[in-house]
């Protein structure tokens, strides 16, 4: 087993591979921004060094200067968590040719899933469903051509792409090159690579997804299923376990193919096949993702495997212990992703000073989380700042106690989207299951207003607003105001109010 480990990440991922890490008996390596200085994974961490500038690409992303930092420190291994370099196959292979142990999948895996293309190829040969669509294209009317042929609607995908990026729904002929057109651009500026596919775009999907472990040794087994269809504009934003609607033998199947997916490619470590599911439970294979994904807490709680330890102990060596029949899930788990963002403006970031934070307790309850009170959310980075993750001994128990948790998470100096959470919680769509991909693009309006009225920020903001308004009716008795008794003879009662309210307002 390795001594020392560096986590070439940040946020609430790098926190918690260092507390993986530390159970293994680990010494945990940080690295950082001149942004991230005083950040909570960079306290967490027995060492931490400065890796460049705030802008990622002048700090996470600069793979050569990682290494060296790893080498200099005498780090046997690095862990790339998810995001920046955790899928970039050059980086992988420059850590191994340093002599540095890579604890992720080989590079030719991550070359082979990391291009959609490329992975659809690879899953068709392996025999794998896959959803109808086309291979490369750089010519948009060889682009519409195909389109016509699988009907409309379709998806214009970037093939390096991920996260909703250089992604376009066409839904009709004539709108089908500017959003060619406009996918090439995306993917360009994203991936810098401008190739698109064309892909049959399946209605009111479910987006389904299987946790992979493979050793070293040759073993593929699956870790059960995710459901993360709750998501907006291809970003997920909560995920559950099990998928509360699937049939035990689409389960059963599913599973299979995941790890055909992963024999195919000579898998070796954690990664994640992710499938479209259709209203009739047809299944088709989307993507690989070769790396630990934001959702796999979820999976640790029905499980009791921790998904960090055995990323670590298969890229020591180490064989898998259990086969596929003695995976068997206990209850549910819901996640929740908690960003620094304004729902009621467009989910706009909300970075800034946290002045205070209240984390949820209680049984069953786990906040996966990158800050503290007195951090400051950086403007450079993606403003997740934490995940809510609870258990339940049945879905509607874990429901009721992941509520109960958002309840009890309190966030001031920044905006965040819990009460959006909760708005979601309570919609029957979601308390029935039987939501798909589309369902916050159908309800968004809907779930704004219930967010908005819930909102626990903006009911404080109001009353200050009507506070402001009545000292503005009255500008002579406010500001000769002291406290009741000592200018006002001592009336209390209404003096007394106002003068509580007066102090409140002082106080923002």
């Amino acid at each position: 087993m390795f001594k020392k480990v560096l986590i070439a990440n940040r946020g609430e991922i790098a926190v918690r591979v260092a507390r993986g890490l530390r159970e293994l008996g680990i010494s945990p390596v940080a690295i950082y921004s001149e942004a991230d200085r005083g950040a909570l994974h960079v306290r967490s961490a027995d060492e931490a060094y400065c890796v460049g500038p705030a802008p990622s690409a002048q700090s996470y992303l600069q793979g050569d200067r990682i290494i060296e930092v790893a080498l200099a420190c005498g780090a046997e291994a690095i862990h790339p968590g998810y995001g920046f370099l955790s899928e970039n196959a050059g980086f992988a292979r420059a850590v191994t040719a340093a002599g540095l142990t890579w604890i992720g999948p080989p590079p030719d895996a991550i070359v082979a899933m990391g291009s959609k293309t490329l992975a659809r190829a690879t899953m068709e040969a392996a025999g794998v469903p896959v959803v109808p669509g086309s291979g490369a294209l750089d010519n948009a009317d060889e682009a519409l051509a195909f389109a016509k042929k699988i009907g409309f609607p379709v998806l214009v995908k970037a093939a390096a792409g991920g996260g909703g990026k250089g992604m376009r729904r066409v839904d009709r002929e004539e709108d089908f090159k500017s959003a060619f057109d406009g996918a090439r651009r995306e993917a360009l500026a994203s991936f810098a690579d401008e190739t698109v596919f064309v892909e049959k775009f399946v209605v009111k999907p479910k987006h389904v997804e299987f946790q992979l472990l493979s050793d070293t040794h040759g073993k593929h087994l699956h870790i059960l299923e995710r459901d993360c269809s709750v998501q907006r504009r291809h970003q997920k934003v909560i995920e559950e376990t099990p998928c509360p609607i699937i049939r035990p033998e689409v389960r059963r199947a599913m599973g299979e193919v995941a790890t055909k997916a992963a024999a195919a490619v000579d898998y070796v470590g954690a990664g994640t096949v992710e499938f479209l599911l259709d209203i009739d439970q047809n299944f088709y294979f989307l993507e690989m993702n070769t790396r630990l994904q934001v959702e796999h807490p979820v999976t640790e709680m029905i499980t009791g495997l921790d998904l960090v330890h055995w990323q670590v102990r298969i890229a020591a060596g180490e064989p898998l212990p259990f086969e596929q029949d003695e995976i068997v899930p206990n209850g549910a788990s819901i996640e929740c992703r908690i960003y620094a963002e304004d729902p009621s403006q467009n989910f706009m970031p909300s970075p800034g000073l946290i002045q205070h934070i209240q984390v949820p307790q209680g049984p069953w309850v786990r906040d996966d989380s990158g800050v503290f009170s007195g951090a400051e959310v950086p403007v450079h980075y993606d403003p997740m700042i934490s995940k809510l993750v609870v258990w339940g001994r049945n879905r509607q128990d874990a429901i009721a106690r992941i509520k109960r948790a958002l309840g009890e998470y309190v966030v001031r100096g920044i905006r965040t989207n819990i009460t959006f959470h909760k708005a979601i919680l309570d919609h029957p769509t979601f308390v029935d299951g039987t939501y798909d991909t589309q369902f916050l693009a159908r309800t968004i309006d809907e779930l704004l207003e219930t967010s908005a009225k819930r909102d626990p920020e903006l009911e404080e903001l109001a009353t200050i607003a009507a506070v402001l308004a009545s000292f503005e009716k009255d500008r002579a008795a406010a500001a000769s105001f002291n406290a009741p008794g000592e200018n006002s003879g001592g009336k209390g009662g209404d003096s007394w109010k106002l003068y509580g309210r007066y102090k409140q307002l002082q106080r923002f």
